[in-house]
């Protein structure tokens, strides 16, 4: 069985209808279903020393990759051949890949933005990052927005079609558990640091390629802005201070021809980090329906790369 060809059904059957509300009220998600299990798992193993919250952060990581993937190659190595199973196993991979809710979420916040609604569109953008945005205006609101745009369509679509590509279901459900985790013990804070040290690594690692093809996908998405966005890349993708979000960011930075990044204000205080694509404008409203439509077009182009994988 073509494992580009269950990719392929999943990402369409996601981008068709999404995960329907109706399916979330009665059983959930499989994000929240790990949740839990993370969550478990940090209760009873993240005390004592540094040392120990380490080996514990680890063996978390064990039992978590495990709990997800263990049960997904048993399901896959049941599946019937032929079309039945190809329908099956791409129905199993379509809530692990989150492409309709992530133009869902930043068409929440372009929507009001470009009408003006400032305060609908702080709102709609505290959703879906990590720092305040009541003293936001519009172009934080905008940068905001386009940022977690790229990151995320690297870290909640490219990655697991990714990683499915390689191992079919064990390896796209293995990747959404490390992220998972990474999301929730992943932090550098006195109650994390030591127990999600492992989960962090680990993200890092099977995000070091998929973070590449993204930005690579934004760049080749982009047309005209090729070139700019490529130069990008190249300069500036490095000086993030993730190790893998540059690259979105930074294509989608000089794609669209704005700075991004920079500093921005948490809960914690001010973060002075450096500018993407310096020197360029701000983005506005307009900008962020630009960033969309180039995610949009970076996903058709990410459908043809699987379709073309699967006839192969």
């Amino acid at each position: 069985m073509s494992f580009a060809a269950i990719m392929l059904g999943g990402l369409l059957i996601d981008a068709a209808i999404g995960w329907p509300d109706a399916v979330f009220a009665r059983i959930g998600h499989p994000v929240t279903w790990l949740g839990r299990l993370i969550s478990a798992c940090e209760r009873r193993l993240n005390k004592g020393t540094r040392a120990r919250r380490l080996i514990s952060g680890a063996a978390t990581v064990a039992i978590v990759v495990l709990a997800a993937a263990l049960p997904a190659w048993a399901i896959q190595s049941l599946l019937p051949d032929g079309w039945a199973g190809l329908v099956l196993a791409s129905i199993l991979a379509w809530p692990l890949i989150a492409a309709r809710a992530m133009y869902t979420h930043v068409a929440a916040v372009a929507r009001p933005l470009s009408q003006g609604d400032l305060e609908s569109a702080r709102l709609a953008v505290s959703m879906i990052v990590g720092r305040d945005p009541q003293h936001l205006q519009e172009p934080g609101v905008a940068r905001a927005a386009i940022e977690s745009l790229a990151e995320n369509t690297s870290d909640g679509i490219i990655a697991p079609l990714f990683w499915g590509g390689v191992a079919g279901l064990p390896g796209i459900a293995a990747y959404k558990a490390i992220n998972t985790m990474d999301s929730m013990i992943g932090h550098r804070n006195d109650r994390y640091e030591a127990f999600g040290k492992a989960a962090a690594r680990l993200d890092d690692l099977v995000n070091l390629l998929p973070a590449r093809a993204s930005g690579l996908l934004f760049a080749l998405a982009s047309g005209v802005g090729l070139r700019r966005a490529v130069r990008t890349i190249l300069r500036d993708a490095r000086a993030h201070r993730s190790p893998n979000a540059g690259w979105p960011e930074g294509a989608m930075a000089g794609a669209l021809n704005i700075r991004l990044s920079g500093p921005r204000i948490y809960d914690t205080g001010i973060s002075p980090e450096p500018w993407l694509n310096e020197g360029a404008p701000d983005p506005t409203p307009e900008t962020l329906t630009a960033a969309l439509r180039l995610y949009l077009r970076a996903l058709a182009i990410t459908a043809l790369a699987l379709a073309g994988l699967a006839l192969v």
